[in-house]
Formats: structure tokens, sequence, C-alpha cells
């Protein structure tokens, strides 16, 4: 006489002892009965741009934060407006950016935004290597935001230029 099992059957066996569980997924033959369907990924170009929206958003955010923290300090200039303004239109611009680069998807965008951004690196080098000896935002400031700068060109390029 057999034993009944009293333990919990393994979830893919549906309840039967005697099947046998379902392989992993990475291992699995996609043309084999019972396999579950595969999850398809976006393709590459899309994921490109996916990426550099969401690298943006970053560097949208270090932008941000970093308007915040001089404006707290005491080093932006009064005479621009209010600083809530200024937040405001940046995260405007931001959220355009991010949603363009992932919803759009387009080539001549991703292009156009690469080369607005890359016109930073200018005043970005100069802060970042030949400060001025009365600046009070350090060299390390623009060291590190040259850095992040980078990034985002690199991942707007691969997403502008399919690179």
């Amino acid at each position: 006489m057999s034993e009944r099992r009293t333990g919990p059957s393994a979830p893919d066996a549906g309840g039967h002892a005697h099947a046998k569980p379902h392989r992993p997924l990475m291992d699995a033959d996609p043309t084999a009965a019972g396999v579950r369907e595969v999850v398809h990924l976006p393709d590459p170009r899309t994921r490109k741009f996916r990426q550099a929206a969401f690298v943006y958003l970053h560097v949208g955010l270090l932008y941000e934060f970093a308007v915040l923290v001089l404006w707290r300090a005491g080093l932006l200039p009064a005479d621009r407006g209010p600083v809530w303004l200024w937040l405001a239109i940046g995260a405007a611009i931001v959220a355009l950016v991010v949603w363009g680069l992932w919803r759009w998807q387009n080539v001549w965008f991703a292009r156009v935004i690469w080369a607005l951004h890359a016109l930073r690196l200018p005043a970005l080098i100069q802060g970042a290597f030949f400060p001025d000896a009365a600046a009070a935002i350090p060299p390390a400031f623009y060291l590190t935001a040259l850095a992040v700068i980078l990034a985002n060109l690199w991942m707007l390029a691969r997403a502008g230029w399919d690179l």
C-alpha cells in the first residue's frame, strides 16, 4: 500500500506528486510543450531611449537639488527672480525631456537635447580646471557635474545615433 504525501505539493507541479516541476525559463526549450511564455524585452533602440530618459531624470534631479542647496547657501543671485520659479521651470523642462525621450523616441529630439546639453561643457570645464580665485563654489562641484553631464551625453548619443 502506498503512503499518502502529507507535505505541501510543489506549486509548479499542479498538486501532482509525480509531475516534474517546470524547468527554469532560461533553460527551457521554447518549442517544448508546457513551457511558459517568454517575456519579450523591448528592442535595443527602445531600451536606449528609455535608458537615456532615466539618466536625464537623474541629471534633472541633481540640478534641481543643486539649485536648492546653492540657494540655501546664499550663492544664487537674487536679481534673477524667485528660486521657486526657476525650480518649477527646471522641473517642467526635465519632465518634458524625460517624457519626450521615453514616449516619442525620436532621434532628432535626442540629438537636439544632446546638443543643448553639450553647451554646458565649457562652463563646467572652466569651473573644474580653471576656477576663478574668488569663486565661492569649489572646483569639485564642477568636476562632479562634468562627469554627470558626460554620462548623460553618452546615453543621449546612444539613443540619438544608435551607438
